[in-house]
């Protein structure tokens, strides 16, 4: 699909949309279908139809109403997501019906759209950023990481089976499949709780039957048989333990090491919330609000993508409102409220790329999906040709854009201490009689996780 904008002036533009054959016969079967199975015609059950005598039932001209009616809103804000409209209008469309699915189709669609907004001087903006100090007890934990990887296992089947222990066992359902020499590990977590309480006290050669609940609520058995108990001997945090467990040759080298992949680590953490904050900074400052369809739109993918999320935890909505108290509305209205500062953030950014005069060569878009088909393995020029055959490389084009006047933004602002701009939002001033709902981590491309 291809779409070219005419501006139309008083931020009005002219979407005109050409829909490829394969996407018209697409609908055109759809229509077919539908019709088929809601026209009543004696002598056919509903569905059963043959097409020929559907036509001459109801004229070739009511499916193709059917098929232009049911598709062209997708088609439209497909075309508006490819050109990067944010329309905050209802399209006002313009079009003849086909008259084959042979051939391509065009359309135009009048919009009104959201204007770049008039933006404030970022470079005299203030924006805190932490910095990166780094807890010793992270460090720890990677030392202690290391230990447990080059732990040694001894024989402990004197004793009772306690939290740590590697046990080796028999394992027997009540069909009478087995699993011999099985290997767990206390403590852990991975084991069903059920059968961690019964395995820890447990002896050599001991055998218990367990009986544990399953994720849909039923129950199953097994038995156990304990073989063997092992315990952990961990190494001395010292030189040997480096040399056994890194390239390093002493404990010194391997902690120093240690710190600086933790330091790089929450620097990139850092430098991503520097660049968000910065974003929302200049909304802020520059009173940047967005609404329309776009934000619509966009609130109805981040509530599907947070239902769908819910769903592969196994939480459906009922329960969740349940167990947190809030209420669909209150979800709903957040989601919009996400929604509209996500368009706000693209908006002021479009801006900053304006007047900063950043301007994505073909090449640079290539060489991005260069760098991408490396990473998947696939052909870069077939998949270049791929792209720029339906018309996506605009899309990239865009999001290089945005990616690119964000690091001028985040260049160009001041940094401060959080400990400085938490003394100021301390301080009172008129603006602050409204306060505004905390806001997320954001940048060009990101989407509500799933």
């Amino acid at each position: 699909m291809s779409a070219q904008v005419e501006e139309l002036g008083d931020n009005r533009v002219r979407l005109t949309v050409d829909v490829t054959p394969h996407q018209l016969e697409h609908a055109v079967e759809h229509a077919t279908h539908d019709l088929a199975e809601s026209v009543k015609i004696p002598g056919f059950r509903k569905g059963k139809v043959p097409t020929p005598v559907l036509v001459s039932k109801i004229g070739r001209d009511r499916i193709w109403v059917e098929a232009v009616e049911s598709h062209i809103g997708g088609w439209f804000w497909s075309a508006a997501s490819q050109t990067r409209l944010r329309p905050v209008s209802a399209p006002e469309y313009d079009f003849e019906l086909p008259t084959t699915e042979k051939e391509g189709w065009t359309f135009s669609a009048t919009i009104e759209v959201q204007p770049i907004p008039e933006i404030v001087d970022w470079a005299t903006l203030e924006v805190p950023r932490a910095e990166a100090e780094i807890p010793q007890e992270l460090v720890d934990q990677e030392l202690e990481a290391l230990r447990q990887s080059v732990a040694e296992l001894v024989p402990a089947d004197d004793r009772p089976a306690q939290e740590g222990d590697t046990l080796v066992v028999d394992l027997v359902s009540p069909s009478g499949e087995s699993q011999s020499d099985t290997v767990v590990e206390l403590g852990t977590g991975r084991l069903v709780e059920e059968i961690e309480a019964a395995l820890v006290g447990a002896r050599a050669g001991e055998t218990t039957e367990v009986e544990y609940e399953l994720a849909d609520e039923t129950s199953a058995a097994v038995t156990i048989t304990v073989k063997h108990v092992n315990e952990k001997v961990l190494p001395e945090v010292d030189d040997e333990l480096a040399r056994a467990a890194s390239e390093f040759d002493t404990i010194a080298e391997l902690r120093t090491d240690i710190e600086g992949r933790v330091r790089a680590a929450m620097e990139e953490e850092i430098d991503g919330a520097f660049r968000a904050a910065a974003v929302d900074a200049l909304v802020d400052a520059s009173h940047v609000e967005a609404a329309g369809p776009l934000v619509e739109t966009r609130a109805r993918e981040l509530l599907d993508g947070f239902v769908r999320s819910l769903g592969r935890r196994g939480i459906d909505t009922e329960t969740y409102f349940q167990v947190t108290g809030q209420s669909p509305d209150v979800l709903v209205a957040q989601m919009r409220a996400e929604a509209a500062r996500s368009v706000a953030r693209e908006l002021v950014l479009e801006a900053v790329a304006d007047k900063a005069g950043i301007v994505v060569s073909d090449d640079e878009v290539k060489a991005l999906i260069r760098e991408q088909a490396e990473l998947s393995g696939d052909d870069p020029d077939q998949m270049i040709e791929d792209i720029w055959s339906h018309g996506h490389q605009e899309s990239l084009r865009e999001d290089i854009r945005l990616r690119e006047a964000l690091d001028r933004l985040a260049a160009d602002v001041k940094p401060i201490s959080t400990e400085l701009a938490e003394a100021r939002d301390k301080l009172w001033t008129p603006d602050k009689e409204n306060t505004e709902p905390e806001k997320k981590l954001w940048t060009p491309g990101s989407k509500e996780p799933e």
